[in-house]
């Protein structure tokens, strides 16, 4: 199945967001297992296929916590990554965004970026969230600078955080409120 079979859930203007698909689990395992992507998505283990395919089925839990979706370049006609709002807190109104483009060639073109604004678009206007997270390790340079191109601001710096390839890293901590994000939309 390709993005032609199914409508967009939300069109941007060089990607769209269409519902994860279980037959591309051979193609999110190999993102999840290249070097840099599993460096910046906390993969400290190998990700199988079937182990994909298990963490994408429904939960016994009646309130959904995690929205998620493929990104598929639109002139190429291609799937290029991943994102999702996810550990949604539906009592306190907030999420924390993530986002992988596991095909290295689409790095650099803004699609990040764009992939950030329609994300948080669907969470401030769809889900009625309140507060958006993202937590982005030191040497992404790239995540960081779309998250704050559209309008996060770094909380906290989580000092020697987290552990991956022999060494300790920071983590980054951006948080960006509705209000906030409305006053810039003006």
């Amino acid at each position: 199945m390709d993005a032609d079979e199914i409508s967009p859930f939300i069109e941007g203007e060089q990607i769209d967001l269409l519902p994860f698909n279980s037959e591309h689990v051979d193609i999110y395992a190999k993102w999840l297992n290249l070097s840099k992507v599993r460096m910046y998505a906390r993969n400290i283990l190998p990700r199988n296929p079937e182990e994909i395919k298990k963490w994408l089925e429904p939960t016994e839990s009646r309130v959904k916590k995690d929205i998620n979706f493929e990104i598929w370049h639109k002139k190429d006609k291609k799937l290029i990554g991943e994102c999702g709002v996810n550990e949604i807190n539906w009592y306190n109104m907030k999420a924390f965004l993530g986002i992988v483009i596991g095909e290295s060639e689409y790095w650099g073109q803004n699609l990040c970026t764009e992939t950030i604004n329609l994300l948080v678009e669907y969470a401030f206007n769809e889900l009625n969230l309140n507060k958006l997270y993202a937590d982005i390790f030191s040497p992404n340079e790239g995540s960081y600078k779309c998250v704050e191109k559209n309008g996060f601001t770094r909380e906290a710096i989580f000092k020697k955080d987290m552990f991956i390839e022999g060494e300790f890293l920071d983590t980054y901590c951006y948080s960006l409120l509705k209000e906030d994000w409305l006053k810039k939309k003006k």
